[in-house]
């Protein structure tokens, strides 16, 4: 499946978002609690839609099991003004019970099934993380692009998960955010 710039662009501040609230200073999973939080500020979310969609996004997550698989690779193919209508777009989704009043809160809003449309395309990418998602680029880029991301952890693929040396994936992402400024968590 191939991503629009659009959607590359904001899966991964959806990815940073859902990890910086994962977990407190102290290192504990703390993902359930600070999405529950969220979820009861969606009155002052909503004021968000369009200027950070993936700071809202997170409300959803795991609110939407998909049925169709072309449907929603077709979305992410998209840019921001060629989204389908939420509608039609609905029908291939089941929302979880508890996500039905904030459809509703966010349907109210100008920007709002806009964004819903965004808010699944982005809980669809999560939720497929291990499915081959790439975005649209042509072939000659892309061993300038690997060597590029050689070094970094959030770039690895699947196939990558322990490199040469031996080291875990997450051994490398440790490393990475120390070269960053960052303390090692222990």
């Amino acid at each position: 499946m191939h991503l629009s710039p659009f959607f590359q662009n904001l899966r991964s501040a959806y990815v940073a978002e859902l990890e910086d609230m994962s977990h407190d200073s102290e290192g504990r999973l703390i993902l359930n609690q600070r999405l529950a939080q969220r979820r009861g500020e969606i009155e002052f979310l909503i004021n968000m839609l369009e200027i950070s969609p993936e700071m809202v996004a997170v409300v959803f997550h795991k609110a939407f099991s998909f049925t169709s698989a072309p449907v929603m690779n077709h979305l992410l193919a998209n840019e921001p003004d060629e989204l389908p209508d939420w509608d039609v777009l609905a029908e291939t989704i089941d929302i979880a019970p508890w996500a039905g009043p904030l459809v509703q809160t966010i349907r109210k809003q100008a920007a709002g099934d806009w964004f819903l449309c965004v808010a699944a395309g982005l809980e669809y990418m999560a939720s497929h993380s291990h499915a081959q998602i790439s975005p649209p680029h042509d072939d000659h880029d892309a061993d300038a692009e690997k060597e590029d991301h050689a070094d970094d952890p959030r770039h690895l693929g699947s196939d990558d998960a322990d490199d040469s040396d031996g080291r875990t994936r997450e051994e490398a992402g440790a490393d990475w955010m120390v070269e960053q400024g960052f303390d090692r968590k222990e």
